[in-house]
């Protein structure tokens, strides 16, 4: 199985509008583990479901319709982005610059090398496994930090902001006791095994979305 493969893994969707070459990918990718889903336009691959689900699209750069550039920069504004392997019979200097500057893992001149399009196929399902990874923590965290209750995220907040104990007591008026138990119910609520970890899960809720209160 080629490296990073796995059964349960996200699809490489080809799209192609030469059927010989749809096939051709299908078959290589198959052979190495990976599932494959094949299409002879953009649009017929919008049609069959949410973009999201491709772990890697191998695009040609010319096609009927909305070209495999055009669809590519779109998808540049997206988690997308660094999911796309562009191939074409004809890639000029310029060309592949646009594409690279707009997040494809790589531009290939068909006819194409095994070797070199699967090293490229294996570069973007490693970019989608690890944007799946980084969701998952974002829900993770999230799911967690909603058990917090009111109280426990303000300490959290302030606790993350570098305060201690002391002027945590003073900054919302109970007693030092109490901002450690507080705190304390906080590292197990959101699993974290030291401050360091801690400040960290608040720096992503913030990125996210998510301001512990102060």
């Amino acid at each position: 199985m080629f490296p990073g493969a796995k059964d349960s893994e996200a699809p490489v969707v080809v799209i192609d509008d030469d059927e010989s070459v749809r096939e051709a990918l299908r078959g290589l990718f198959q052979s190495v583990g990976l599932a494959t889903e094949i299409h002879g336009s953009v649009q017929s691959f919008l049609d069959a479901g949410p973009v999201e689900r491709a772990g890697c699209i191998v695009l040609d750069i010319r096609l009927p319709g909305r070209s495999g550039l055009e669809f590519q920069e779109t998808l540049s504004r997206t988690d997308m982005a660094q999911s796309v392997v562009l191939i074409s019979a004809h890639v000029d200097v310029q060309m592949a610059v646009r594409a690279m500057k707009a997040g494809a893992v790589d531009v290939l001149t068909k006819p194409v090398r095994e070797q070199d399009l699967l090293e490229a196929v294996n570069r973007a399902l490693a970019n989608h496994r690890a944007r799946s990874g980084e969701a998952a923590l974002d829900l993770t965290l999230h799911a967690r930090y909603a058990t917090l209750s009111e109280r426990e995220r303000q300490v959290f907040g302030l606790v993350a902001a570098g305060l201690l104990n002391k002027q945590i007591a003073e900054r919302t008026a109970i007693t030092e006791a109490t901002v450690k138990l507080h705190r304390s119910q906080v590292m197990k609520k959101m699993e974290a095994e030291s401050l360091p970890e801690l400040v960290r899960m608040a720096d992503r809720l913030a990125r996210t979305g998510t301001n512990p209160q102060i």
